[in-house]
């Protein structure tokens, strides 16, 4: 088989992946992120309309210009803006497209105004334009869906003592090696013939995809199901980047019970060594509200949930690790709360400046 031959079966290979994922990800047999994973599904699907060119022509043995057709383009401008959807989804499961949402169609209206002035016969200077305007478009969803994402990481540490599995971490991955892949391609096609290209670029997009179907098929439900406790946390959220958290929310005399009673909490039943306490957990256990303990650590103590729950597993972990234990690294890992060998040596190493293995010898 020569590399013709292989690029071939490559293009075939993404094709019917991203297809097949689309439709498993629209169809969300598990029930979990719903619209978040129908965006991404959507998403998905526009992303392998890219391919079909040269599907086409594999199967037929003659050019099909399936990507030159208006309708086609048209529809394929709304790829980033899908995976930005998915995103927002993903961060906030609550939200909901308002009047003000309607910006999100400026730049579609602009590019659709651009594919009739060139149906028209007008290629200068609608056919540059509607070139800028999709590298417009890809470039600033990617940065948005980013951003949004590196926000998202923070968020969670409010009210998630084991962010893994939450933190969208594989997604931020894929965006960067998908902007990698794209600025090589681009400086490329300058400078060589992008042809000889299509082999390398087609091979590090499949292994894109699949990466992409094993993180997103086993991407977890990252806020509660129940409506309430989801809001809670939600807003919880919003007041962390908002100028209000600087205001009162408790007398300083309340401050002070809350966190008595939380240290007393945490030495005495050890909560943190429930691998899935949150913020919810935590606070039904103190009988106060969500808010004025996460007020009360972001305040009392100058920490987030997840900083402050998990020095606790630290602490306890350098017992287990002094102690002339048969217990293995990931068992004390488990047995200080943490659910996963990766988040305790980098937990440990980054409070302690020393990974559980070192600190043990």
């Amino acid at each position: 088989m020569n590399t013709s031959e292989l690029n071939s079966f490559i293009v075939i290979l993404i094709y019917g992946s991203l297809v097949l994922l689309s439709l498993l990800k629209i169809a969300n047999p598990l029930k979990v992120n719903r619209k978040a994973n129908f965006c991404f599904g959507i998403f998905l699907f526009l992303w392998s309309s890219f391919w079909m060119d040269e599907v086409l022509f594999l199967i037929t043995g003659s050019a099909v210009e399936f990507h030159s057709l208006f309708l086609v383009k048209l529809i394929q401008y709304f790829t980033p803006i899908f995976f930005y959807f998915s995103i927002l989804f993903y961060t906030n499961p609550s939200f909901t497209f308002k009047i003000t949402d309607l910006k999100f169609l400026i730049l579609p209206i602009v590019f659709l105004g651009c594919l009739i002035g060139l149906a028209l016969g007008y290629k200068d200077p609608f056919d540059s334009l509607s070139i800028i305007l999709i590298l417009v478009q890809a470039l600033f969803y990617t940065g948005l869906s980013y951003i949004t994402i590196r926000k998202h990481q923070k968020k969670i540490q409010q009210f998630s003592s084991n962010t893994e599995g939450i933190n969208l971490n594989w997604l931020e991955y894929i965006i960067l090696v998908l902007l990698a892949v794209n600025i090589i391609y681009v400086i490329y096609n300058l400078f060589y013939d992008p042809k000889s290209l299509n082999f390398f670029i087609n091979a590090v997009f499949l292994l894109v995809i699949y990466c992409v179907g094993y993180y997103s098929l086993k991407q977890k439900e990252i806020y509660p199901l129940e409506e309430k406790q989801r809001q809670e946390l939600i807003s919880i959220d919003e007041e962390q980047d908002s100028e209000d958290v600087k205001k009162k929310l408790i007398p300083d005399e309340e401050l002070v019970r809350i966190k008595t009673q939380l240290e007393t909490v945490m030495i005495t039943e050890k909560p943190y060594l429930d691998s899935e306490l949150n913020l919810i957990k935590l606070a039904e256990l103190l009988s106060v509200s969500t808010h004025h303990l996460s007020y009360v650590i972001n305040t009392g103590f100058g920490k987030n949930f997840f900083q402050y729950i998990n020095e606790f597993r630290v602490e306890y972990a350098k017992i287990l690790l002094r102690k002339d234990s048969k217990l293995s690294i990931l068992g004390i890992a488990y047995e200080s709360g943490f659910n996963s060998k990766t988040s305790f040596n980098t937990t440990f190493k980054k409070l302690t400046g020393q990974t559980p293995s070192e600190f043990k010898k």
